[in-house]
């Protein structure tokens, strides 16, 4: 292993990585510096790149250039088991015919790591998986939950610098996957682990992250932290992906600080946008529960479809043509419309223009 100077506070890093499967460039010069202790999630639709970039970290795929560096330390060379890294796969990959104490146990027997030791880091990650009780039952007769915290518990003891997570709630109930979430991140934070987190579920990702990366065909769309991801993304893809949207085409009118969108049939105002110039076109990502229905306000439309997503309502709306989402919170005393009706609707002042 060479030594790679870095800035200072990467721990991770990820520089000008390509890999690809005959035609395809499932990962296309992709750099990005992970701090250390920090839950980053790689997150994308199907065949975006984010298993192949977490497999490359994990050795289990070579890239065909770039480089992979661990606590300034290149490890493009190193096998998977001599990297500094654990992964936990998407179906856990325990071992049926092992009990819990064995599944956890196995890795170390392999690093023969003497009695000893062994005895204490098992102890120790028992503990903190909360799985005491469980170490003599073997998979089957754990439940989901438990199979994914015996698939960590086996990398933790390893004492990994970085723990890979290739969509490990992907086969739990929605509050069992809650609850996870939970316990990863706080496993996490007691261990200053380096995570980085694969899901398709931009959910997940959102609360579960320090930041969150959005790739496409390979790339990287956008880096950032949660918030900035959703409130401010760079282009159309990441508004579309993270989060539903409503992408709004039409210009400004500086001097009256009014957008118009529809051929200039439908105006609202906002506030003067920056570096913008008069009459400039531009294209501005609203969010559903930015906007507010508002039987006063001029711009009208007809309810299209209703959406009851328990704690919101969710309103898809004509405008003159043009659909719109609007996103209400479920009150006790909120009206509910209904398919036909006329409603208003008012519009942010304040834009995200892309």
């Amino acid at each position: 292993m060479s030594i790679i100077l870095l800035q200072k506070d990467s721990f991770l890093t990820l520089r000008n990585l390509h890999k690809s499967f005959g035609e395809v460039k499932a990962v296309n010069d992709i750099s990005v510096q992970i701090h250390q202790g920090e839950l980053v999630s790689f997150i994308g639709p199907s065949g975006c790149g984010k298993t192949t970039l977490l497999r490359i970290i994990g050795g289990f795929h070579r890239q065909d250039s770039g480089k992979v560096i661990v606590d300034h330390e290149n490890i493009d060379d190193l096998p998977p088991e001599r990297r500094p890294t654990g992964m936990v796969f998407q179906d856990y990959a325990l071992f049926p015919h092992m009990t819990v104490y064995q599944n956890i146990e196995y890795g170390l027997n392999i690093q023969k790591i003497n009695k000893g030791e062994k005895i204490e880091r098992i102890k120790k990650v028992l503990y903190q998986t909360q799985l005491e009780k469980y170490i003599d039952r073997k998979p089957s007769e754990l439940s989901g939950g438990q199979q994914q915290r015996v698939a960590i518990a086996r990398c933790l003891v390893l004492q990994p610098k970085v723990l890979l997570l290739d969509e490990p709630l992907s086969n739990l109930d929605a509050n069992l996957r809650s609850m996870m979430r939970e316990e990863i991140r706080q496993l996490k934070e007691d261990l200053n682990l380096t995570v980085i987190f694969v899901t398709h579920d931009q959910e997940e990702a959102l609360s579960i992250s320090d930041r969150v990366v959005v790739l496409n065909n390979g790339q990287i769309q956008q880096v950032g932290k949660p918030h900035i991801i959703y409130n401010y993304p760079k282009n159309e893809f990441v508004a579309k992906f993270v989060g539903s949207t409503n992408i709004i085409e039409g210009y400004v009118d500086k001097k009256n600080n009014v957008y118009y969108f529809n051929n200039g049939k439908i105006k609202f105002p906002i506030e003067k946008p920056i570096g913008k110039k008069n009459f400039d076109q531009i294209t501005t990502v609203i969010r559903p529960e930015r906007l507010k229905i508002d039987l006063g306000s001029p711009v009208k439309g007809i309810v299209d479809k209703v959406v009851y997503n328990g704690n919101f309502i969710r309103y898809f709306i004509q405008v003159n043509g043009i659909k719109i989402i609007v996103d209400e919170m479920n009150k006790e005393d909120m009206i509910l419309f209904t398919g036909g009706e006329s409603i208003g609707i008012t519009f942010p002042k304040k834009l995200h223009y892309i």
